[in-house]
């Protein structure tokens, strides 16, 4: 529960009635903050759906300035979380939050927390390549300007993909290379993605992509195609509790680096 406590102080700080009243503009709220806060609160429940019924007859609209301060200002105890009261008090700060009663946002706290745990497993990780690949194409798009922070979500910093990347396009921008899009002349699809190693902080990810592609030079207008179907394998790892690509093997890599 100590979590739960955590996350509605942080919710309640970050309310747009909260933030944009006198208190999102202090760092540490004091009693006559408190008697804001609950003046706040207040108003909005006398406006909340959830007490349109009987249910304003077993919470009540108004809420304690002192229940709020030892709420914020106290960890949580098991005696306080027994304490039918200030159960109550809870329920209202969840109504004020948009859900029922503090069962609804323990209910939702939980179902986050499910979908953030396959989010980290092989979903987000084949979801990667994809936002991967899309970034890619984005960064072409711009071409001849380098935008080499349209990687930062997918790739880590300090990998050995990211530096053969940065180079590779970097020469490429120095060419005056630019991308022609008219008409969707040119696209890339990814056909399958299977993972072919799955470890709790490594997955190493085969896909089968699609390139087609049509670059012209400068001012001459000599044009560059990629046209290529092939097998390439995504190493991915699990730094800081973050999912970023680490390595890649492209076969086809650097091809438009080395036409003469």
């Amino acid at each position: 529960m100590k979590t739960i406590y955590n996350s509605i102080k942080e919710k309640v700080a970050k309310h747009p009635k909260i933030k944009d009243s006198v208190l999102g503009t202090v760092g540490e709220w004091k009693r006559s903050h408190y008697i804001i806060l609950s003046e706040i609160i207040k108003e909005e429940l006398a406006s909340s759906e959830e007490l349109k019924n009987d249910k304003i007859f077993e919470l009540g609209n108004t809420i304690s300035h002192i229940t709020l301060q030892r709420f914020f200002e106290n960890d949580y105890q098991d005696k306080t979380h027994n304490d039918l009261r200030f159960l109550k008090t809870l329920d209202k700060i969840c109504i004020f939050l948009g859900f029922k009663d503090l069962n609804s946002y323990i209910h939702d706290i939980k179902e986050n927390q499910i979908l953030e745990e396959k989010a980290s497993s092989d979903v987000f990780s084949t979801d990667i390549v994809y936002q991967y690949c899309e970034a890619v194409f984005n960064l072409y798009k711009n071409f001849p300007t380098l935008k080499l922070d349209l990687f930062e979500d997918w790739v880590f910093d300090n990998s050995p993909f990211l530096e053969r990347a940065s180079a590779f396009s970097k020469e490429l921008c120095e060419k005056q290379f630019e991308l022609v899009t008219k008409n969707n002349r040119s696209n890339f699809e990814i056909f399958d993605v299977n993972i072919i190693t799955d470890d709790p902080d490594k997955k190493i990810l085969e896909t089968q992509e699609f390139w087609n592609l049509l670059f012209k030079v400068g001012e001459t207008g000599e044009e560059h195609f990629v046209n290529q179907l092939n097998t390439q394998i995504y190493f991915i790892r699990k730094i800081n509790n973050e999912w970023k690509i680490w390595d890649n093997y492209n076969p086809d890599a650097g091809r438009l680096n080395n036409k003469k």
